[in-house]
């Protein structure tokens, strides 16, 4: 037990690692214009469904060898994020169209 709690400790260790070091060689985005609310969630949706899409892609990898375990983890883990956030942003859209809808005039 006690070894696969240090594998396990080990394997986070260098996913965090492979993080820190691509966050690194990113370059700092330019400033965006302004974008409508509507982009905005456009923007979003489309960057979940490539989360999930490369998350798939990595789960395939993975299951014929040509992936890391942590990269499959790390994949899945964001894609997961990915779509949390669009599940809360989507509930505060209808919790807030109920509000509104509920008024009186």
């Amino acid at each position: 037990m006690v070894n696969s709690v240090a594998n396990a400790l080990n394997a986070y260790q260098a996913a965090l690692s492979r993080i820190n070091g691509a966050a690194a060689e990113q370059p700092e985005a330019a400033p965006k214009a302004e974008a409508s609310f509507g982009q905005v969630l456009q923007n979003v949706v489309e960057e979940a469904a490539d989360a999930q899409k490369q998350a798939e892609i990595t789960t395939i990898n993975g299951i014929t060898g040509k992936a890391d375990i942590q990269d499959v983890v790390l994949a899945i883990a964001n894609a997961e994020q990915a779509l949390e956030t669009v599940v809360a942003v989507r509930d505060t859209a209808i919790r807030a169209y109920n509000s509104i809808m509920q008024m009186n005039i």
